[in-house]
């Protein structure tokens, strides 16, 4: 299995073993670790996460265990930082289909890395960048 970008809620839902994430989803991420290699995370999924339990819809202690895992030496989670390549890459991802920002940043993460992304999201599925689910 190759290395994979983790969506907000895919990897909310794999650190919490949440029965909503997806057996593709959870098996991509198990294959990925298991393979040695990464899962790497958008920064603006953090960005996310923090809105997401500002407005108590996710649990206070989501954030706080993906900054454990970021931050621990040996984890196979890692950050990716928005940069020139990703942003020129949202300008592939359809307004149309994606419409907000924070969901084509995410995207154009995957899409500039190369690598699939792990997400629930319907509009991200549909704008033709290989997705897990």
């Amino acid at each position: 299995m190759t290395s994979v970008v983790a969506g907000t809620h895919a990897i909310i839902w794999y650190l919490l073993e949440d029965p909503r994430l997806s057996k593709a989803a959870g098996y991509a991420f198990d294959a990925a670790t298991s393979a040695g290699q990464m899962i790497y995370i958008p920064t603006m999924c953090i960005v996310g996460m923090t809105y997401l339990t500002e407005k108590g819809r996710i649990p206070e202690h989501a954030l706080p265990l993906l900054e454990r895992v970021l931050a621990s030496p040996d984890s196979p989670f890692h950050p990716i930082e928005l940069s020139l390549d990703i942003a020129n890459a949202i300008k592939r991802i359809s307004r149309d289909t994606v419409p907000d920002m924070p969901d084509r940043v995410i995207a154009a993460t995957a899409l500039a890395s190369g690598l699939p992304l792990v997400t629930r999201d319907g509009n991200i599925r549909a704008s033709g960048i290989e997705t897990i689910w």
